[in-house]
């Protein structure tokens, strides 16, 4: 699949079908977000891949009850570790941005398998750094259930973007494109 296809047919999908997802292709997803780029190369980020029925269940109570999380074969976990920049405004900030780089690329590699994915972000931070034994340096960014989608149109093509002329500007904020 070309990547205008993937960019223009990755969607938030949040029902699954129960056929389970190969290793080969976990793995190619998670080989796109090692790819990703990091501010001085630092790669933050570590992934966990959750297959057990039970823990993707607890981590879908600990995600705001999104219950849609465990029917999914596979939750993919992104911890990133804060680390120091020489530019003080970047202290320990750097990582969110490095880990959402990554985060980005298996999300889209993803698609490229044919497999649906759903960004996460609101879960008990706490609770599910314990519950799946991430250490304190570490940092849950996101997470998101991975497998094929139930319903066969989830890739619709994306058509409720807002306008090119009201996200992009020319020279400063408000100016026109010609």
């Amino acid at each position: 699949m070309d990547l205008w296809s993937v960019l223009n047919t990755r969607r938030s999908v949040r029902s699954f079908s129960p056929r389970p997802v190969s290793s080969e292709a976990i793995e190619r997803a998670l080989e796109a977000a090692r790819a990703a780029p990091s501010a001085n190369n630092i790669q933050p980020w570590k992934f966990i891949v959750v297959r057990s029925a039970s823990s993707r269940l607890r981590i879908a109570e600990l995600s705001a009850g999104q219950m849609f999380i465990a029917e999914a074969p596979v939750v993919i976990v992104c911890c990133v570790r804060r680390y120091r920049d020489e530019y003080s405004w970047l202290q320990e900030r750097m990582c969110l941005v490095d880990g959402s780089i990554a985060f980005t690329h298996l999300i889209l590699a993803a698609r490229a398998e044919g497999l649906g994915t759903c960004w996460i972000g609101a879960f008990s931070h706490d609770e599910l750094k314990r519950h799946l034994g991430v250490p304190g340096d570490y940092d849950i960014l996101a997470l998101t259930p991975l497998g094929f989608p139930k319903d066969e149109n989830a890739f619709r093509p994306v058509v409720d973007r807002k306008p090119f002329e009201d996200v992009v500007f020319l020279d400063h904020f408000g100016g026109e494109m010609e």
